[in-house]
């Protein structure tokens, strides 16, 4: 067989400029990839591990002009107690009702039904977050 014409130049002069230069860049690209997957893994595992109480809504229903019926569904330690902060809104989207829900049983996970008290009618329930009883603000 007989070597092309590339091929016999590569073996006299060795690689071109831009082979090495795309070796390089293919290597810088892995290094910054690396180091960005690494950043991105330990943030969100420190975000995660962080959340002692997390909480979601599952639903809502509007039983008057002056009550909303929650429920919620709360994730936490089972020694820790939680405190899930819930906002009912009317349809203009002012804030009509607010309720603070504590959990002090011994579980990790808790079904819970709840009545929040409005001024008027409510279209709409927010979760605002979940903490832990002693923690100064929710945690989203």
């Amino acid at each position: 067989m007989t070597a092309t014409g590339e091929e016999r130049v590569a073996a006299r002069y060795g690689r071109s400029a831009d082979a090495r230069a795309d070796r390089g860049l293919k290597v810088v690209g892995a290094v910054l990839g690396a180091g960005l997957l690494a950043v991105v893994g330990w943030s969100g595992y420190h975000y995660v591990a962080g959340q002692q109480v997390s909480g979601e809504l599952i639903k809502f229903k509007v039983v008057s002009d002056a009550a909303v019926e929650v429920h919620l569904e709360v994730r936490k330690d089972a020694d820790t107690p939680g405190v899930c902060t819930l906002r009912a809104q009317a349809e203009d989207g002012s804030e009509v009702g607010w309720k603070d829900l504590r959990f002090d049983r011994r579980e990790s996970r808790i079904d819970e039904v709840g009545t929040v008290r409005t001024t008027r009618r409510a279209t709409a329930v927010e979760l605002i977050g979940c903490k832990a009883a002693g923690a100064s603000r929710p945690s989203r």
